[in-house]
């Protein structure tokens, strides 16, 4: 991924604790089939983390990742950029992100890290589901197990990117968030939610 200096997140810390916010991703093979999924993270399994997904045992995309090198991309919060926000001109549109990309091997889990995986998404979503025995039983897992295959990715390679206009002078990067906090569209509001989470772009 192209990466000027002033966006960079360089401390892999920073990009682990996005993966886990953001944990919605897309594994692309070497064929470049891509597939969407939610992971966890083990920060602490391997040098830079390990994540954990599952897809449909009828999706023929995990025979083509088993064993293999892959990347996956997180995407976090986006939206576009007017140029009429900035105190400053001449300035053409833009659209400002933030992601994630990782790397690393695909290791196909047996049936018991299945299950283990499967539950600790559960409890990251809705902790709930795993104390109410009565809605996803022991047995209805055993049943699932049938149509689903799990595999993890011991990372060995994250890169992040902020494009959040911080390279811009105080005056625009101010007109940028008061313009995103101040939207009607929830996707502007996220972005603006973003940078003040991370202190960047803000003027500040």
């Amino acid at each position: 991924m192209y990466i000027p200096n002033h966006f960079n997140m360089s401390d892999a810390a920073q990009c682990q604790n996005f993966i886990k916010e953001f944990g919605f991703g897309v594994v692309v093979s070497n064929d470049l089939t891509g597939s969407h999924l939610p992971f966890i993270l083990k920060q602490n399994e391997g040098q830079l983390g390990t994540l954990y997904t599952h897809c449909a045992r009828a999706n023929p995309h995990w025979k083509t990742l088993e064993n293999e090198e892959a990347l996956i991309v997180f995407s976090g919060p986006h939206s576009y950029i007017s140029p009429r926000w900035y105190s400053t001109s001449p300035a053409v549109p833009t659209w400002n992100y933030v992601t994630v990309h990782a790397k690393g091997k695909v290791t196909m889990l047996s049936d018991s890290e299945t299950l283990r995986a499967m539950g600790e998404l559960v409890i990251k979503y809705e902790p709930e589901l795993a104390i109410t025995k009565n809605i996803i039983t022991d047995e209805y897992k055993q049943k699932l197990l049938a149509g689903l295959v799990a595999f993890r990715i011991e990372i060995t390679q994250l890169q992040g990117k902020q494009k959040l206009g911080q390279q811009k002078p105080a005056s625009d990067q101010k007109g940028v968030y008061q313009a995103l906090a101040n939207s009607q569209n929830i996707n502007d509001n996220a972005l603006a939610n973003y940078m003040e989470k991370v202190n960047l772009g803000m003027g500040i």
